[in-house]
């Protein structure tokens, strides 16, 4: 293997940039089954300007960069701009997990890029910044209301970023836990609350947004079908993420250096917190009359659960866009590129969710066949599920994975009986 890589560098692999005589990036492919791209559309203004030049700069995959500096730039824009829906009010607060493959998708180099961008455009972003999401009380508390001698939390914005979003998603799934209603509540707009006896807690004009980072697998085992059906996940944007070049010494640290895309960002978000209510321009009415009744048409099983509020997400999105161009209404250039990236945040959503059973005992046995290439048996399957389940409910994840065409059994012959050894399908192109 060395040798090959030395004739490779000895054959001159990759060839210099003729301009610099530095060594280009080098290019990756994208997988076979990969969500296609999201249209151009969706670098629209401010935040493609902000992409253009982060993106050759790193190996992070562009929509990484551009969905995490959104929502960001949503967090800290806060409860002063919003528009409505009948009694409605859509805030600019989004929630998006990033999905790919661990440390290889650069997830978290993506966002470094934003932190530091956001952090030279308004120096209270790392205070309105926070991470371990593991329980309602806990986030209530955060951003509490005044109550007796507490004053409570004075800046009720919040973005919480949570580089292992597999946690918050099992911390949701216990039967005691009020992680999930309370999120669904902050991501509606709705005050928090949290009822004891003992240590009442109240948030209300709480503006959190949030953004997650998991592999597919993690995605497939812990999004439990409680939590799809209650519609937790579908509060969420779903983005395929991965590597999209190779840069051995990294890219320019300081790519937004002299472009003053800092400065101009930070006036832009600080007009865009006094905006109050966005309507649309009469020019974009026609286009959002045409293209909300394919928004609300629910699509098949899991994927169409998790894309149940496509309408809601466009228009969040397309708010957004508008508030970094310092517009008082969404303009035709605004919605197109809303809709470009909820486009791929659905086709994300079946990439990533494709062949899931939506049984969180089928999808943790899935796991352990994946990394068994050999199979295992059933004693070994109930050995890995603790034997806390009856051997009923293992049958049944079983027969799921098998019916579906996830899991495959065969028989070998022992000196008794023969065993009966289950392995992983190979996923299919």
């Amino acid at each position: 293997m060395t040798g090959e890589i030395i004739s490779r560098f000895d054959a001159g692999q990759p060839p210099p940039d003729p301009a610099t005589g530095q060594p280009q990036a080098m290019a990756l492919p994208a997988p076979a089954g990969w969500p296609a791209p999201p249209d151009a559309a969706a670098y629209h203004g401010l935040p493609g300007a902000i992409v253009a030049k982060v993106a050759p700069n790193t190996e992070a995959d562009p929509v990484a960069i551009l969905t995490q500096l959104l929502v960001a730039c949503g967090a800290l824009i806060g409860r002063g701009a919003h528009f409505q829906i009948e009694a409605t009010l859509h805030h600019p607060n989004e929630f998006a997990v990033l999905v790919g493959d661990s440390s290889k998708a650069r997830k978290g180099s993506s966002f470094d890029h934003v932190a530091k961008l956001m952090t030279e455009a308004d120096p209270s972003f790392t205070s309105r910044l926070s991470t371990g999401l593991s329980s309602g009380e806990g986030l209530i508390w955060t951003l509490r209301d005044p109550q007796g001698q507490d004053p409570g939390a004075a800046d009720k914005r919040l973005l919480i970023v949570e580089p292992e979003f597999a946690s918050v998603l099992k911390a949701a799934s216990r039967e005691i836990s009020t992680l999930s209603p309370t999120l669904r509540s902050a991501w509606d707009g709705r005050p928090l609350a949290v009822l004891t006896r003992t240590a009442p807690a109240r948030a209300t004009n709480a503006h959190v947004s949030i953004i997650g980072h998991i592999t597919q697998t993690e995605l497939r085992r812990y999004a439990s079908a409680i939590e799809i059906a209650n519609g937790l996940l579908n509060r969420f944007l779903l983005l395929g993420i991965r590597r999209v070049r190779l840069l051995p010494e990294g890219g320019d640290p300081h790519p937004l250096k002299n472009t003053g895309l800092a400065r101009y960002l930070a006036t832009t978000l600080k007009h865009a917190q006094n905006t109050g209510r966005v309507t649309l321009a009469q020019d974009t009415r026609q286009l959002w009359w045409h293209t909300y009744p394919q928004l609300t048409q629910p699509a098949d099983g899991l994927t169409g659960q998790l894309t149940a509020r496509a309408e809601a997400h466009t228009i969040r999105l397309a708010l957004i866009y508008a508030l970094l161009d310092g517009a008082t209404t969404i303009r035709p250039e605004h919605l197109p590129a809303a809709l470009a990236l909820w486009d791929y945040a659905a086709r994300s959503a079946a990439w990533a969710i494709s062949h899931s059973t939506g049984d969180p005992v089928a999808e943790q046995i899935h796991a352990a066949l994946t990394r068994s290439p050999d199979g295992l048996t059933r004693t070994q399957l109930r050995d890995l599920l603790h034997r806390n389940l009856p051997a009923e409910r293992v049958e049944q994840a079983l027969h799921t994975l098998n019916s579906t065409g996830r899991a495959t059994r065969r028989q070998t012959p022992t000196a008794g009986r023969p065993a009966e050894i289950w392995t992983a399908t190979p996923p299919t192109a």
